[in-house]
């Protein structure tokens, strides 16, 4: 499979992820399978969090034989710094490791969430002193905000950004393009997300696939033209849906992956028009 560059660390990223969701719930041999594959398969970027359920109880062990040949990605939820230095320290119990390679707040989406981790007494300051002590080697923060986005990026010098990039939101509602242009210009890699997303559900207590709160691409060949399409932005890679099948099939794209067409573009962008984004940008 394909590598990127990961920012400016010299670090060398599968342009596919492995997304921990994909062993939450699973037997220990079926989470040894599923990280035994992947690795077979070239992919070498893994990412996990806490709010996985128990996927990094399961994620551990299954990577332990692999943990010096691939890149750990691990996230906080806590805002705090007590409770972000507890949240680290139980990651890496249960990753069975020393260190994780970067760090990412997860999911700052509101105006309190980033006013909690980066002031004072904040998950910020755990991030900055766990790279010091070799606990984590870069940092960076997912978001669902453009707006929060754009202001994280511009307040401090973070590794890399992981954020929704997905032709839906492109097309239909412009929430994309500007966090991904913000983060080049101030050097930060770009890891994306929703690359198989396809809309919102009407109903998220009834999905169609149990570990994705969105409808997803299902279809392959469309399916490839998204992920595609996403892997075509000036990105290092994409994590796909946790679901296990749609996993495998991202996989597969990746390994034959060619950069997306204008033509192509448009078949997209007529499958997009009136669908739900599953972000939108904030208005005032």
């Amino acid at each position: 499979m394909e590598q990127r560059e990961y920012g400016k660390t010299g670090e060398n990223l599968s342009i596919v992820a492995f997304g921990g969701i994909v062993v939450k719930d699973v037997s220990a041999a079926e989470a040894a399978d599923h990280v035994g594959w992947s690795i077979d398969q070239g992919v070498n970027y893994f990412d996990v969090a806490p709010r996985y359920g128990n996927a990094q109880e399961m994620l551990g062990p299954a990577l332990e034989p692999y943990r010096n040949d691939v890149f750990l990605a691990c996230k906080t939820g806590e805002r705090d710094a007590a409770g972000a230095q507890a949240e680290l320290e139980n990651s890496l119990r249960l990753l069975r490791t020393d260190h994780v390679d970067l760090y990412q707040m997860h999911a700052m989406t509101t105006r309190e969430d980033l006013e909690m981790a980066t002031g004072p007494g904040g998950a910020l300051e755990v991030f900055t002193r766990a790279r010091d002590e070799g606990k984590v080697r870069y940092l960076g923060f997912s978001a669902h905000s453009a707006e929060i986005a754009l202001e994280l990026l511009d307040m401090f010098d973070f590794d890399s950004i992981l954020f929704p990039i997905n032709f839906v939101n492109y097309f239909e509602s412009g929430f994309g393009p500007q966090v991904v242009a913000r983060a080049q210009e101030k050097g930060a890699a770009r890891l994306a997300l929703k690359g198989m997303a396809s809309n919102q559900l009407t109903d998220r207590e009834h999905r169609t696939h149990e570990k994705c709160w969105y409808e997803p691409v299902t279809d392959p060949e469309l399916a490839a033209l998204a992920l595609r399409w996403t892997l075509s932005q000036p990105i290092t890679a994409a994590v796909p849906p946790g679901d296990p099948e749609l996993y495998r099939l991202a996989v597969k794209i990746a390994q034959n992956f060619k950069p997306i067409t204008d033509n192509e573009t448009e078949q997209l962008r007529e499958y997009a028009r009136g669908r739900q984004a599953i972000f939108e940008l904030a208005t005032a």
